[in-house]
């Protein structure tokens, strides 16, 4: 029986069509095995907003908004997960354009060292991508999601080799970068260590 209800009657229909598909069907539902890509978008949304809370809400509003657009997917466009970072990258920039709020929790607790070495490193990391500008940030972000050059280049409607190039590019810039911190904390852990004796 169909709901009342605008938004379940199109549930509905959506889940019963999809349960209705013909066994000779050669089109396979990407969402039949959802796992691996919402491993993957979080990934990706955690890479550019942090991980958390945060970025496990944009991560569920892209496979509502999946759920609900699946009929505009075209497989003759790209692979559905290309699709699926495209939606994923609005909702990460809608997220961003929205005001912040300052938390009123107060500090956690210190962590045990070895979550703590975790938790500087993702800082350094952080302000390292902070350091890129925007496209070389979003390059990186959507390589760490687990998208080639070509996939990359189809979701930005670029080239190929000008995306290849400007990932390549991006990745250097972002290993100087991280050296350079390394060598400035390595430096002042020395003058430390030579204060103290």
């Amino acid at each position: 029986e169909r709901p009342a209800n605008v938004r379940d009657a199109e549930e509905h229909d959506r889940m019963t069509s999809r349960q209705n598909r013909p066994f000779w069907s050669l089109r396979r539902d990407p969402l039949d095995n959802p796992e691996p890509l919402i491993r993957r978008v979080y990934a990706y949304a955690a890479y550019r907003i942090g991980p958390g809370p945060d970025a496990e809400d944009v991560t569920s509003e892209v496979f509502e908004r999946a759920l609900r657009y699946e009929h505009t997917y075209d497989e003759g466009k790209g692979e559905f997960v290309g699709w699926l970072l495209g939606i994923a990258r609005r909702c990460v920039d809608d997220h961003l354009s929205r005001p912040t709020t300052v938390p009123l929790d107060p500090a956690p607790q210190a962590a045990p060292d070895d979550v703590e070495t975790e938790v500087v490193e993702r800082v350094a990391l952080n302000e390292a991508l902070a350091e890129l500008a925007d496209r070389d940030r979003e390059l990186v972000s959507l390589h760490y999601a687990g998208l080639n050059g070509g996939q990359i280049a189809e979701l930005l409607e670029a080239r190929r080799n000008t995306i290849d190039v400007a990932l390549h590019r991006a990745l250097a810039r972002l290993r100087t970068i991280v050296e350079r911190q390394r060598l400035a904390e390595e430096k002042t852990v020395s003058d430390l260590r030579r204060r103290a004796v």
